[in-house]
């Protein structure tokens, strides 16, 4: 099983739109038993709110459905799960520092796999939802198609069952 965490500032737009976008993804392939996948916030300034309204909104435009409630990242989190997939520079940073440094070989930004590595632009700033939402399911699908390219093995349970 592989596990993966999806991280942005609040977690209630951009980590909870990736972590939803990708359960989606990795359903459509019928991969779900090889996966566990979670999101975090680098800070609890948002902790216990539902993903935000606009974020849910854009979501579901695109037959994206689900629920999360947000929480904040610890070590144990980072420690715990063998991809942290951040989406922008200044969430790098925050998961770096909480983690000494350590832990590079398992932290990335999510847009690094894409054709186009860039920054998620946080809707929470720029209000568009729509842009953040095709820079995340061309990160998702660009991750994906890394890891089934690089981990087979790990599918393996799946193509049995």
């Amino acid at each position: 099983m592989i596990s993966v965490t999806f991280v942005c500032l609040g977690n209630i737009c951009r980590s909870p739109m990736a972590q939803l976008i990708f359960e989606k993804l990795v359903a459509e392939r019928g991969l779900k038993n090889s996966f566990a996948i979670s999101s975090f916030g680098t800070s609890d300034c948002e902790e216990g709110n539902r993903i935000y309204p606009a974020a849910k909104k854009i979501l579901l435009e695109n037959g994206v459905e689900g629920e999360h409630i947000a929480r904040q990242i610890s070590l144990k989190d980072v420690i715990n799960n063998d991809y942290i997939l951040v989406m922008d520079s200044e969430n790098l940073m925050d998961i770096l520092r909480l983690t000494g440094g350590e832990f590079g070989e398992k932290i990335f930004k999510l847009c690094s796999f894409t054709a186009n590595p860039r920054d998620v632009a946080d809707p929470w700033y720029t209000r568009n939802f729509q842009k953040a939402y095709s820079d995340i399911l061309d990160g998702c699908k660009s991750f994906l198609d890394y890891l089934l390219l690089h981990k087979q093995q790990a599918f393996e349970y799946d193509s049995r069952h």
